[in-house]
């Protein structure tokens, strides 16, 4: 069995995916690399089948037709025979020393009789159009090398999300949790970072810059009038992540408070977005996601609703809704989520 899977979603990947799998490579053959060519136009599925040609036992290319990030995350997890799982978005990438320490440390867990659930390092914003990088690190609310379980997990502050990037998942965990990624949808990796969590025992935190996050690219996902142009994708993984996940039966409380806390940020980011586009069809929306979450899910609405961030985006009127977006624009230039 291979220590670590790891699924690189392509689609019109050709110009920059060999370079993540080359960092990729520095694993050898304690990483199984999945290639999965999500119905791209461009020369990606005859790169992914070279490259599996050079690195036989290595590398696999898996061709599917269009599916969308969930559904490309979805069949590398279907084809992953590691112990663990990682996604490497193919416009991202890892640092090679790092990739060989959290390898080092997979091996030990394999000789344990229950392998660490989850084990979280750090991860780089490379914001390329403003020539910034930021390391997101998470000493300040997880002890160092040791495995830990919910009740030694301490404060997260309000940068400190638990992202992709930053996740490792035993694929047995992810396997038997409940989630669900659905297809032709983006921003699922919020549903990824937090539906297994409510299924997680143990963690291991190993403070290593190992993702590299790649922000500027033209188009990407997560520009902010790309996600105005996909609202109904982010609100429809916001729904997601509560339906997936019974919070008010999670009996640990910084079990429930963490996945809470990852909740209330996409929450958050989706009604700040809503405001943001001001048409009166958004703000529809808004009122819309809101009283859904107040009829659900009444127990998760009580908190998200008159917590720091449900108050401040439903001042009322447009003095309110202005004040909203300016508070918006300043926490983006401090934590760069898009």
């Amino acid at each position: 069995m291979k220590l670590l899977s790891v699924a690189v979603p392509c689609y019109n990947s050709q110009d920059y995916m060999e370079h993540c799998v080359e960092t990729l490579l520095s694993g050898g053959d304690d990483v199984e690399i999945l290639i999965v060519n999500d119905g791209s136009k461009d020369r990606t599925p005859e790169i992914a089948d070279r490259l599996a040609a050079e690195h036989p036992g290595v590398i696999r290319a898996v061709h599917q037709q269009n599916k969308g990030h969930g559904g490309a995350v979805a069949a590398g997890l279907c084809e992953a025979s590691g112990l663990y799982f990682k996604v490497v978005d193919s416009d991202d990438w890892v640092d090679t020393d790092a990739l060989r320490v959290i390898l080092d440390r997979l091996r030990g867990f394999a000789d344990m009789e229950r392998p660490v659930d989850l084990v979280i390092s750090n991860y780089i914003y490379d914001k390329v159009d403003l020539g910034q990088r930021r390391v997101i690190r998470y000493a300040h609310a997880l002890p160092e090398n040791r495995v830990l379980t919910w009740n030694d997990v301490g404060h997260f502050r309000k940068w400190e999300n638990l992202l992709m990037h930053s996740m490792i998942y035993r694929t047995e965990v992810l396997r038997k949790s409940s989630l669900q990624l659905p297809e032709h949808t983006f921003y699922v990796d919020n549903l990824y970072c937090s539906v297994p969590l409510a299924v997680v025992r143990t963690l291991y935190y190993i403070n290593v810059d190992l993702y590299h996050y790649y922000i500027g690219r033209e188009g990407q996902s997560v520009q902010e009038q790309t996600m105005i142009k996909r609202i109904d994708q982010q609100i429809l993984v916001n729904k997601l992540m509560m339906e997936q996940v019974d919070l008010p039966k999670i009996r640990n409380h910084k079990q429930r408070k963490t996945i809470l806390k990852y909740h209330d940020m996409i929450t958050a980011v989706t009604t700040a977005l809503l405001i943001v586009a001001g048409t009166p069809e958004h703000l529809e929306k808004k009122r819309e996601l809101w009283a859904y979450i107040r009829k659900n899910h009444p127990w998760e609405y009580r908190r998200l609703r008159y917590g720091m961030f449900g108050m401040f985006l439903n001042l009322p009127g447009r003095a309110g809704r202005k004040l909203d977006v300016t508070a918006y624009r300043l926490a983006n230039r401090i934590f760069h989520f898009n």
